[in-house]
């Protein structure tokens, strides 16, 4: 379900919490700055400390305990830890535990659960020639090779094609039925049964992110840092193929270079990435027969949200969002 973004009096509610956070850091003082306001997510950064508020109306025992294996040792070459948080906030009730075990700050006045992380230094999307598609494909092998027993459990179902269902039923409520979204929807209606969260996945025993994308890379510490990943709300057990399906997706659709297509590929296989078929030391094998599936998937969940947000601005779709409407034509009559 779709939320309102938070109000200028949340925003500035959560960018406190920020700032609390900040007052002992050895960074300086800094004026909070909001990173990302969303219907899912509101970012705040107060120097080196981010405040994130997670969408309302989730599992927070979930979320707690997603958090905690962000924090776990065998993540931290692969996912930026959590901060601990170590006490109270204001006003606010214990959760997830205490001490170092504790990584939920309690919520905001909207019911929104708040988590605190060191500030990393994001991709930076007016270079795309630069983005750093050899430690995507690194750190999804090492995510994907974390033993799933030796973490914090039960663990979740990873979320992936729980958001794609849900953004077809976004774009089903709330755009009119076009030429685009008839072919979104026939594309949709051609997949198997688990990319629509509608039965188990061909696997469900590898630890994946779930929504995998550059803006889910930052450089910690912060500026020029390794690599890591961010954003764990979707984390969980599931098809490891589903970490590799967007950037699939956007090759498909020609927004992204074969070349830059192909070091991810690369980069994951060399470090031993198990979603796709063959090794590091054997010949690469062709990779479709598994990507197939999610990156339709992904393509239709794109076009979804690409035309519900045209409809929102109140503009035609523009050239990327027909790309994908264009693919969604192509699944459809395949």
């Amino acid at each position: 379900m779709a939320h309102a973004p938070l109000t200028a009096p949340l925003t500035a509610h959560l960018a406190h919490r920020a700032a609390s956070a900040h007052a002992a850091a050895p960074d300086g003082t800094a004026r909070p700055v909001v990173l990302a306001e969303r219907a899912d997510a509101t970012v705040v950064r107060s120097g080196g400390v981010v405040a994130k508020a997670h969408a309302p109306g989730g599992d927070s025992g979930r979320l707690a305990l997603r958090l905690s294996v962000a924090a776990h040792p065998l993540l931290s070459r692969v996912l930026l830890a959590p901060l601990p948080v170590t006490a109270d906030p204001p006003g606010g009730a214990p959760e997830a535990g205490r001490g170092p075990e504790r990584r939920l700050l309690g919520t905001l006045p909207d019911g929104r659960p708040v988590s605190l992380w060191p500030y990393g230094t994001p991709v930076d999307p007016g270079a795309p020639d630069a983005a750093p598609w050899e430690a995507v494909g690194a750190l999804l092998a090492r995510l994907h090779a974390v033993p799933p027993a030796a973490l914090p459990g039960p663990l979740p179902p990873m979320r992936g094609p729980a958001k794609a269902a849900r953004a077809l039923e976004v774009l089903r409520r709330t755009v009119r039925r076009t030429a685009a979204v008839r072919a979104v929807e026939a594309a949709w209606a051609r997949l198997p049964a688990w990319t629509r969260d509608e039965a188990p996945p061909p696997r469900a025993d590898a630890l994946c992110h779930g929504d995998l994308h550059l803006g889910q890379l930052v450089r910690h510490p912060a500026p020029d840092g390794p690599w890591r990943l961010i954003d764990v709300d979707d984390l969980g057990l599931g098809e490891p193929a589903w970490d590799l399906a967007r950037p699939a997706a956007w090759f498909a659709t020609g927004l992204l270079a074969p070349a830059d297509f192909g070091r991810l590929l690369d980069a994951y296989r060399a470090a031993g990435g198990t979603a796709l078929p063959g090794g590091a030391d054997g010949p690469p094998a062709d990779p479709w027969p598994r990507l197939d599936a999610p990156a339709r998937a992904l393509t239709a969940q794109l076009a979804a949200r690409a035309l519900v947000r045209a409809e929102a601005e109140g503009r035609a779709p523009d050239e990327a969002d027909r790309a994908l409407v264009d693919a969604c034509s192509r699944i459809a009559g395949s």
